[in-house]
């Protein structure tokens, strides 16, 4: 299941928010909450304040729905800064010209999920690495070979260098 926040109406630009919003992109919960809280970035405080907050949605919508959503496992699936309305601004400039420019804002949207555990057993996950034995045995045995070839290959080139012509 997903569990979604979002921030709109952020004063800073598309561009900046996304520099922050790609450390935490499949991230766990705690690993990106710290990541953001030494972030030295503007908008850092800002979207650890969403991320928070999409942890307390998942947390409220659990026990709501009566479902088993384990907080630990959760892990940031997308973080998203999308481009809101641009406030158009004018600077005074020399002899009696004005320059326009835009104020950028944001809007900020993360999902959380939760990671799908092991489900397999111990006895299934033998059986997988028995499968498998006989495959890597063989691609081994076809590069010992192949590395056999190089060695002969290059002690004749090497042989043939080194004979002095009479």
């Amino acid at each position: 299941m997903e569990f979604t926040a979002k921030l709109m109406y952020v004063r800073v630009s598309p561009q900046k928010a996304r520099l922050v919003l790609d450390l935490i992109k499949g991230r766990r919960v705690e690993e990106a909450l710290d990541t953001l809280r030494y972030t030295k970035k503007g908008i850092a405080p800002q979207i650890y304040k969403l991320l928070r907050s999409a942890v307390e949605n998942a947390n409220y919508v659990s026990a709501e729905k009566s479902l088993d959503v384990d907080l630990d496992r959760l892990y940031v699936k997308t973080a998203v800064a999308n481009e809101g309305p641009r406030m158009k601004r004018i600077r005074p400039a020399p002899m009696g010209r004005a320059f326009r420019y835009q104020r950028r804002i944001s809007h900020l949207h993360v999902v959380l999920a939760e990671k799908a555990g092991d489900n397999r057993g111990a006895d299934t996950a033998t059986v997988v690495r028995e499968e498998k034995a006989p495959v890597k045995k063989a691609k081994l045995a076809r590069l010992k070979k192949a590395v056999a070839k190089k060695k002969v290959a290059a002690k004749q080139k090497f042989a043939g260098k080194n004979t002095v012509k009479k």
